[in-house]
């Protein structure tokens, strides 16, 4: 089986029709083949980096039609299976990780939005989500992780006559600052949790400035504080309950799509391994051998075997794959993928990422065994 072919343009030829002409004069044309678009994600990769931001890349984006994949039919979009839609997150990812991790958590919010019982939000919102704007966003990560082990919910809701008013924290909003809408979770008293979206427009909500981390600057996440936000009941999506998150029944966060990331960081690395075997032969094998791992963690991914996946179990291969072909392309690159603003330096970065982005406890731990036992000498 040639994974290469699976991915090719060709398994979206239903879309986008073949190739299409791209460009004139330095220009992108108004239509874009899904290769056009992985090249022109690539080529910017690095620009995003730089400026902090992927707009310009959600615009290419959306041009392309990628914003379709996720919507039903009957709100504009292609309605694409989860199948195909994890391979156009291994292709997207691969051409520039940051772009694809915002594109994630705005499907993250239009999943809930289209699995919510609330019409009128759906008439509002969704057709519109075909374009780069609106920009919505997910602030959630305090319901399931993030602050779980202080005394107090970070986000809190409190019931009110015509709503509910939401007051507090929510830490990891990715792409707040470019945001019209969040859907967000909140905690009240008796600890039920009520979902809602907001825009971030509404007096009380106050996006603050992107955290500096270590990679995928360019996301722009950071954190959003609600002062007594006033939010109407026709807002609420669903709630309130003890785990509201389950309700909408849109998986689990950190799923399948983020070994698809993993995975698509791990190949652009292997690609660069192995444009430098055809000048240095000694590197073909190592190549191969991590082309290999990648292929075959890639039919698992998309159930190419009649095999049930083990989601946990992909997402710590899949980490440990970009762990180690990120760094085998820095050792094949030498000094010079040690200095900043090469696109080594940069990938080896962004691979730390899948050890803190929704990372299962039992992930962690299996990541935490191989690395303190690699450490301990044998007696």
């Amino acid at each position: 089986m040639n994974l290469r072919v699976v991915l090719a343009d060709d398994c979206f030829a239903d879309r986008w029709g073949g190739e299409r002409p791209v460009g004139g004069s330095g220009e992108l044309g108004e239509e874009l083949s899904f290769s056009a678009l992985c090249r022109a994600l690539a080529d910017r990769s690095s620009d995003c980096e730089r400026l902090g931001s992927v707009q310009e890349s959600l615009a290419l984006c959306a041009r392309a039609g990628v914003f379709h994949w996720f919507l039903p039919e009957a709100y504009g979009g292609w309605g694409w299976s989860d199948r195909d839609v994890l391979r156009g997150y291994l292709r997207l990812s691969q051409a520039c990780l940051a772009t694809t991790f915002v594109i994630t958590q705005r499907v993250a919010a239009t999943k809930r939005l289209v699995a919510c019982d609330n019409s009128a939000v759906q008439a509002r919102l969704l057709p519109q989500l075909v374009h780069a704007q609106p920009m919505v966003s997910v602030g959630i990560s305090h319901l399931t992780t993030s602050g779980q082990h202080l005394g107090q919910p970070l986000l809190r809701a409190t019931r009110v006559d015509d709503g509910w008013v939401i007051d507090g924290l929510s830490p990891w909003v990715t792409a707040a600052v470019g945001c019209d809408y969040l859907v967000v979770g909140a905690t009240l008293s008796d600890g039920d949790q009520v979902l809602v979206v907001v825009e971030t427009a509404a007096a009380g909500v106050q996006v603050e400035p992107p955290l500096a981390m270590m990679a995928l600057n360019a996301s722009q996440t950071g954190a959003v504080r609600f002062s007594e936000v006033l939010v109407p009941s026709e807002q609420v999506l669903a709630g309130p309950l003890p785990q509201v998150l389950q309700a909408l029944a849109v998986g689990a966060t950190g799923g399948l799509q983020t070994s698809a990331l993993a995975i698509g960081l791990a190949n652009a690395a292997i690609d660069s391994i192995e444009q430098q075997a055809v000048a240095r032969p000694d590197l073909a094998g190592h190549g191969l051998e991590l082309r290999q791992q990648s292929d075959e963690l890639t039919e698992r991914l998309l159930g190419a075997d009649s095999r049930a996946v083990d989601a946990n179990e992909l997402r710590a291969a899949a980490n440990g794959l970009v762990l180690r072909a990120t760094q085998a392309a820095l050792l094949v690159a030498k000094g010079a993928g040690f200095v900043q603003g090469h696109p080594v330096e940069r990938w080896c970065r962004e691979a730390l990422f899948f050890l803190v982005w929704s990372c299962p406890q039992v992930v962690q731990q299996a990541h935490l065994c191989q690395l303190s036992s690699s450490l301990v000498e044998p007696r």
